[in-house]
C-alpha cells in the first residue's frame, strides 16, 4: 500500500473558516489539487454558499474565490496509507500540525470538518488540546458524491454547510 501525503494548506491572513478534509483522493493526487474529482461537491458548495453559480474551471481562480470569501482548505491527515480514495481504507495516519497552523493564523474562528472521518481523526489527536478551546468545530456532511439518506444532492449540502456563514462575518 502506498503512503500518500496532504498538500500544503491554502490559507492566508483573511481566513476565518478552515475546511478540513481527511487526505487527498486519487484524482486530487493526480491533479495536485484539493477536491479535483469532478463529481465532488466541495467547489459547488463553496460557490453556492455565496450564490456565485457554477465554479470556475480554472483551479487558481477557484482558490482565489475561496480565499476572497475568508475560507481556507487543508487536511487533518498529513500522511497515511490508503488503497483507493475511500476514507474507510485509511491506515497508519499521521496528523498535520494543526496547533501550529492555528498559531500562524490566529484569525481563524472555525474548523469545518468535511465529513465524519475528518472530524473523528481531529478528535482522536486534538480532543483536549488547549489551542482549540476558543475555536468553533463543526462536523459537516461530506462533499463526497456518494448520496446518503439526508444528503442527496448539491442543494442539500449547500443548506447544511450554510452554518459556516456567520463565522465569516466581522
Amino acid at each position: 500500500m502506498e503512503r500518500i501525503h496532504s498538500f500544503p494548506p491554502v490559507i492566508d491572513e483573511r481566513a476565518r473558516v478552515l475546511i478540513l478534509g481527511t487526505a487527498p483522493s486519487v484524482k486530487s493526487l493526480e491533479h495536485r489539487q484539493f477536491y479535483a474529482h469532478p463529481r465532488n461537491y466541495l467547489w459547488g458548495i463553496v460557490y453556492g454558499l455565496f450564490g456565485a453559480g457554477t465554479p470556475d474551471e480554472d483551479y487558481s481562480r477557484r482558490l482565489n474565490f475561496l480565499q476572497e470569501h475568508r475560507l481556507a482548505v487543508f487536511d487533518v491527515i498529513e500522511s497515511c496509507e490508503r488503497e483507493g480514495s475511500l476514507d474507510v481504507n485509511i491506515r497508519d495516519e499521521r496528523p498535520n500540525d494543526l496547533p501550529a497552523l492555528l498559531a500562524q493564523y490566529p484569525g481563524l474562528r472555525c474548523f469545518a470538518f468535511n465529513g465524519s472521518k475528518a472530524y473523528d481523526t481531529f478528535r482522536k489527536y486534538f480532543r483536549d488540546h488547549p489551542a482549540f478551546q476558543s475555536i468553533a468545530t463543526i462536523k459537516l456532511p461530506s462533499s463526497s458524491p456518494i448520496p446518503t439518506q439526508k444528503m442527496r444532492n448539491l442543494e442539500d449540502r449547500i443548506e447544511a454547510w450554510s452554518v459556516l456563514l456567520p463565522h465569516l462575518e466581522d
